[in-house]
Formats: C-alpha cells, structure tokens, sequence
C-alpha cells in the first residue's frame, strides 16, 4: 500500500496493522520527522520515500526519495499499490486522493478535507473512512434498517469546561491541551473549535448521502457514533480509543480477530454528554446551513485554515477564528461548478481572510 502521513498517529497505526498481518508498503510520505521515518523504512523496506523539505534529503536512508506535493501524486501514479492510506492533514490531502481514484485506486481517509472542500467531485465509492465517528456511523448501517438520525460524538476539546467570559484571553497553549489526549496541532485546534466536528459533518453527508446529522459532546470519548432507527430505538458504537481498529477494516476489508480490547463498562462507571452550543462553539451557528449546502464545505476549509496560521502566529485572538469562518461564510455564497473552482475559490478565501 501507499501510506501518506506515515509518521502521524494514523500512519504509524497503519504501519502497526501492516506488520501485524505482514501487509507490503510500498510507499511513505512525511513531512519533517526523518527521524521516525528511517526507523519505518528500515522495518518496511518501502519502494519509495517522499518527503516535504529538500534540505532534509540527505538525511533519509533511501536511495529514491522524492520532494514536495507534486512528487507525491508521481508516486502514486509510479506505485503498482491499488491501495492508498491517505492520513495527510489538511487541503494538501486533496489532490493525492483525487489522483488515487482517477488511476482506480482504493482510498482509505483520514484526510478530512479531501470530502470537505471537495466532496463534490470525489467518488466515495472508492473511499473507505477510518476516522473513528465515521468508522462507527459506517458499522452501525450494516444493520438493515430504515434511519431516522446519524449522531457523531465530540471530546469538546480544550475549552469544555472553561468559563465562557476566559474564552476571549485564551492562548495558542491552552488551546493545545486536549482533555483526552495529544494530537497534532492543526486537529487540536479544529478541536477546540468543534471546526473538526463540523468537518466530520459535512463528511458523513458526503459519505452516506442525505439525511438527518447531528453531533454531541461524550467526554469521554468511548462512544463515536449513535444511529436514531424509525423504529423509535438507538443504537451506540462503543470502542475503546484506538484507531487501529476502523484501519484494520479499512486494510482488511473483514475483521475476524481483536484488534481492541472489548470496552469495560464497570471500569468506566458512567458517560457524560452535553450539547455543542453556538455560546462556547461560535462555529455552531453555520451547522445546519452548511449541512444544507455542503458544497460550499471549501470556503470554510479554506477560511479555517488560513485563520489558524494568523493564531498561531499571534495575530488573531482563539474566537477571531471562528468570526473569521462565519465571515467568509457569508462573504463567499458561492458553490464550486468543477474542481478547478475547488481550487480558485479556496485560493480566494485565503487571500480574503489574511486580508482582514
């Protein structure tokens, strides 16, 4: 397979469930962790290495390494894989699964805004999710009954438990101190927003097609997903926090082993949940209209993006983030006809929101 992302938390799970049913890499892709990556090309002899730095080439034990975004849609088309992990973050994800599926291949996403921006012109029949709420939302329709409501749950993020009035001094610091654990900076962030939620969303339409989609905040992260049956009864995917698990699907396609220790229900005593609020989560307010136009997913993308490089630079206060998202919003009420517009509209926003 063709692992991008491979020195991430979903690529070195991917690389776990490889070597543990002795699957062949034949690509990785990184960004600056040379480090971790020779260790995973010294274990999985992959083919090809790319890389995002030129400076670092000397330092990759490899003898056919590639550089920067355009090398990673050449070893896609070089690569024999039909199968492609793709755990990059943000909309670099999206040309790399775009090139996957025109050259046939099988995608396995953890990219959210391959489907966010460009959920329009991506063929999700090639798309197997492995985020963890879209994982359960897809394990829970094995069921075939008629579905009146798919619910993703959310940790809440950084800011859960904060007084509202703080929320305005909060810092690049705060926002990085996740209550259930450590990610990369970008997903944190999106998580302290609920913009990672609202994302999640907008996949899930993408994936399963019209409908009723909702989310809500379970503190402690045990339940992903939650499907309301017309029948009148609910049914939770319960599992522990791994992602190990939804790839292992993903990779395998049929699962007869444990990949999870089963859920201890005594041990975890009791569940929490709460509503995702507009007053803590400013973001909230666009949610339902954007899960009516979930082609305009690309404006908020675009707009998320470049007002967290202004946070994390100091220039923007946590909640300017979100002002900024709902700003653009409502600036750009357009919807891209192809995906060259995908590109030029996402372009656009950037430049419109490093303009404020």
């Amino acid at each position: 397979m063709i692992v991008l992302g491979s020195t991430g938390s979903i690529g070195v799970n991917t690389l776990a469930i490889a070597k543990r049913f002795s699957l062949n890499i034949e690509v990785l892709v990184c960004g600056r962790n040379i480090k971790l990556l020779n260790e995973q090309i010294r274990e999985h002899r992959p083919r090809h290495v790319v890389i995002s730095d030129e400076k670092d080439r000397e330092r990759v034990d490899h003898n056919s390494v590639f550089v920067g975004e355009e090398a990673i849609l050449t070893v896609i088309e070089l690569a024999d894989s039909d199968f492609v992990v793709n755990a990059l973050v943000g909309f670099l994800g999206l040309r790399p699964t775009l090139k996957a599926i025109e050259l046939g291949k099988k995608v396995a996403l953890a990219n959210k805004e391959s489907l966010v921006a460009g959920g329009p012109f991506v063929d999700t029949s090639k798309i197997q999710p492995i985020d963890s709420e879209h994982f359960g939302l897809w394990y829970l329709l094995q069921q075939d009954k008629a579905v009146s409501r798919m619910q993703i749950t959310a940790s809440g993020g950084a800011f859960r438990d904060w007084p509202l009035e703080k929320l305005r001094h909060a810092t690049l610091e705060d926002a990085l101190k996740h209550p259930n654990w450590s990610m990369g900076q970008k997903i944190t962030i999106d998580s302290a927003s609920m913009v990672n939620k609202l994302f999640e969303l907008l996949e899930a339409r993408w994936l399963f097609g019209e409908g009723r989609y909702d989310a809500l905040i379970e503190t402690r992260s045990m339940i992903h997903a939650l499907i309301d049956f017309t029948d009148g009864s609910t049914t939770a995917h319960f599992a522990n926090a791994d992602m190990k698990l939804p790839i292992a699907y993903a990779l395998l396609g049929k699962v007869d082993e444990a990949i999870l220790g089963p859920v201890d229900f005594l041990e975890l005593g009791s569940l929490e949940f709460r509503e995702i609020t507009s007053e803590r989560y400013p973001i909230w307010e666009i949610k339902d209209d954007i899960l009516k136009h979930p082609e305009r997913g690309v404006v908020i993308n675009a707009a998320n993006e470049a007002a967290i490089e202004q946070f994390i630079a100091g220039e923007i206060s946590f909640l300017d983030i979100s002002k900024r998202i709902i700003n653009a919003y409502g600036h750009f009420d357009t919807a891209p006809k192809s995906i060259d517009d995908v590109f030029a509209i996402d372009h656009e926003v950037r430049h419109y929101i490093r303009s404020l």
